[in-house]
């Protein structure tokens, strides 16, 4: 499909019921009932809404099949709260990718984004006014991982009401302020904001743990502003996102490539790896392949990686997350972000 004619189809579309045949819809098939982007607002007792986002990324489905159990739960009775959900790349889930290759990144395109203006950057920040408009209770960005990964809750401010947001979640929180254009980033200003990473797609458990997560939200009269007790918080500030540039050839495979990747790189997820951790060989004469940078955007490569004897190490003591052996995710996002405990 040409962007010209993808971008053509990205008119907001807002509903207040349940289209027939959601509920029983699947991931790929849900692009045959909700084609635009569309959120549905649905009334509860409390009217300040709850508001969902799903399926930024089309092969990230735990939240699209959470919201499924929860609406399924409330199909015969009235919400506690007020919920908006927004559906998000409906075309992408239609092919089980995270974007097609002529899209932007759907969790990319949120005010504040580093992206030019377009189609997808104009509709996001419609619907931050339209919830705005509407007195938002809180935002819930709902993901998956590729890689081995517990699961926990991102953040982008360090507000008491925040942490308590996640920590409903998971005691595991992780506060981050890049990559820019992020969903709760954008709604960080206005409500409490949290995104969910919910371990591998099609897993019950995450599926379950989404589901209920959010069904407790419903029935939250309010957010707690004291602060979260340390015994129930592991927090972990992002210091350093971490991609393979565009012109370097990597593999878990390919002893040819100029970056082979260790094929256990992903069970080192939020795990703290010492200074001299050997993460893959590199084949290029000693130049490091890979580019880190700090939120405010300067490149800090060599303050975390080093070629000792043809092989790319961590310089320091640091935590990945979102180590994945997809080659394609890492082609479209990142390698992976390192992180720092920090306390309160």
């Amino acid at each position: 499909m040409a962007l010209g004619v993808l971008c053509s189809m990205l008119e907001l579309k807002q509903l207040d019921s349940i289209p027939d045949g959601l509920l029983n819809a699947s991931p790929q098939s849900l692009h045959s009932l909700l084609p635009h982007p569309t959120i549905i607002h649905l009334a509860g007792k409390n009217p300040q809404p709850l508001f969902v986002s799903v399926l930024l990324h089309g092969n990230e489905p735990t939240g699209f099949l959470a919201i499924q159990a929860l609406l399924k739960k409330y199909q015969q009775r009235q919400l506690p709260r007020s919920l908006s959900i927004f559906f998000g790349n409906t075309l992408a889930a239609s092919k089980g990718l995270r974007r097609l290759d002529n899209q932007p990144d759907f969790n990319r395109i949120w005010p504040n984004t580093e992206l030019a203006p377009c189609a997808e950057t104009r509709l996001a920040a419609e619907i931050v006014d339209v919830m705005k408009q509407r007195n938002i209770f809180a935002s819930i960005d709902i993901h998956n991982n590729t890689g081995l990964n517990p699961h926990y809750a991102c953040l982008n401010r360090l507000d008491n009401q925040y942490i308590q947001l996640a920590t409903l979640f998971s005691r595991l929180v992780v506060y981050f302020l890049r990559p820019k254009g992020v969903q709760s980033g954008a709604f960080a200003p206005i409500c409490p904001a949290v995104t969910l990473e919910c371990g591998r797609p099609n897993q019950k458990h995450g599926t379950d743990h989404a589901f209920e997560y959010l069904d407790s939200c419903l029935h939250l009269s309010e957010l707690a502003d004291h602060p979260v007790v340390p015994q129930d918080l592991d927090l972990f500030h992002t210091v350093a996102l971490v991609k393979v540039p565009a012109d370097i050839k990597f593999s878990f495979d390919d002893p040819n490539a100029t970056l082979l990747l260790d094929k256990e790189i992903e069970r080192m997820n939020f795990t703290e790896i010492p200074a001299g951790t050997i993460l893959g060989k590199v084949n290029n004469g000693g130049q490091i392949p890979l580019i880190a940078q700090e939120e405010n955007g300067n490149i800090v490569t060599n303050e975390f990686f080093d070629i000792q004897n043809n092989e790319l190490q961590i310089r320091r003591k640091t935590m990945p997350s979102m180590l994945t052996l997809d080659e394609r995710v890492i082609q479209q996002d990142c390698l992976c972000y390192l992180m720092e405990r920090i306390h309160l």
